[in-house]
């Protein structure tokens, strides 16, 4: 098949690789198509390839493997390629953060996705965010011991020294003029492949952590409560709307605290109770 040039281990979609791959063929392979594609994988269909290139066709375990030869794709970079498949395919959140976990098994892939290996750290232990949002205390110390034991609950010292590390090189913590530890930029967001999964686990963390809250924090300590209401399409979407409008506000608000204490943790949650309405049954 010749030399490629691109490298599937820098994708986390493997249409976009095969997108690539046939470009790339196209332009250097001379009399490849489709059908030459086909035949190299031992498909009868001649476009087989554009379709799945589309989104039209999924491939399965065995399909995969076809492909990842006909890419001229060997060893671990075609077990990689047939991970990646399972990933893009997965069929819920377990399934796919499953997939990932598999993905981050090969080295290539880590050595080609370090930002994103540090943004999965980042958003599956809460107390990243939380230890970013503590350095904005004017007494907020970078010792390991101190960090560790101002969080509740408490983290190890071993925890702490691990964020600390994660934290700077994500640059969410730098090192100021006064040689203070201080906030960076605003954490730098990867692709829509991968992001998901590590904003979904990061609220299944914080919404156990608002479990415990219900019974380790007295009630002044905390803000627990609900509403159960029955709204339309539009309601739905207003309210929507008017909680997205609210965080911007708080956010707003948060940037005037001139002495910040204590990180708090805020969950929103709306999901429907019931079915909507069948309009045939109307």
């Amino acid at each position: 098949m010749g030399k490629q040039s691109i490298d599937v281990f820098g994708y986390m979609n493997y249409r976009a690789y095969l997108h690539d791959f046939y470009r790339e063929k196209k332009a250097t392979g001379r009399g490849f198509s489709f059908r030459v594609f086909s035949r190299l994988a031992g498909l009868g269909s001649p476009n087989y390839l554009k379709l799945v290139m589309d989104g039209d066709r999924n491939l399965t375990a065995q399909m995969a493997e076809r492909f990842a030869d006909a890419c001229g794709l060997k060893g671990e970079s075609a077990a990689f390629f047939c991970e990646l498949v399972g990933f893009n395919q997965a069929k819920d959140t377990v399934e796919r953060t499953e997939r990932f976990g598999r993905l981050t098994t090969f080295r290539k892939y880590r050595a080609a996705h370090q930002l994103e290996l540090a943004q999965a750290a980042y958003y599956s232990n809460w107390y990243l965010p939380a230890i970013r949002e503590l350095a904005a205390r004017k007494d907020f110390s970078d010792d390991p011991a101190w960090v560790a034991r101002n969080l509740l609950p408490v983290i190890t010292v071993a925890e702490a020294t691990m964020a600390l590390e994660k934290l700077r090189e994500l640059g969410l913590l730098v090192t100021n003029e006064a040689g203070r530890l201080v906030q960076g930029a605003d954490l730098v967001t990867t692709g829509d492949e991968t992001r998901l999964i590590h904003v979904r686990s990061f609220h299944r963390t914080m919404i156990t952590r608002a479990l415990e809250a219900i019974d380790q924090l007295p009630k002044e300590d905390r803000e627990i409560s609900s509403l159960t209401l029955c709204l339309g399409s539009a309601g739905l979407k207003r309210f929507k709307e008017r909680i997205q409008r609210f965080q911007d506000e708080l956010l707003d608000l948060s940037a005037l605290e001139s002495d910040p204490e204590q990180v708090i943790q805020i969950n929103f949650q709306l999901f429907p109770l019931s079915q909507r309405r069948n309009e045939d049954d109307v």
